[in-house]
């Protein structure tokens, strides 16, 4: 089991690797999807959808974003400029 658990890993970030795009970073203090303060609520969570890294106040928000994440993505941008 670990040996499988470590073999995903290594694949995984093997397809990291190999990418050219550089990711955006995320720069706010809120959350994508709340609009709470990172850490209000526990550890942040970073994650990166296609070239724009995301950070989240819960694993609720995730979720969240997940069944829409053009709509959250598009409000960050909104909220950039």
């Amino acid at each position: 089991m670990k040996t499988a658990l470590f073999s995903l890993l290594l694949l995984a970030l093997g397809s990291c690797a190999g990418s050219s795009a550089p990711v955006k970073a995320y720069t706010s203090k809120d959350c994508i999807v709340t609009d709470n303060e990172l850490g209000s609520m526990g550890e942040v969570i970073t994650k990166v959808y296609g070239d724009q890294e995301v950070k989240f106040c819960c694993k609720p928000c995730i979720k969240k974003f997940e069944k829409d994440p053009e709509k959250y993505l598009q409000r960050m941008n909104e909220k950039a400029q």
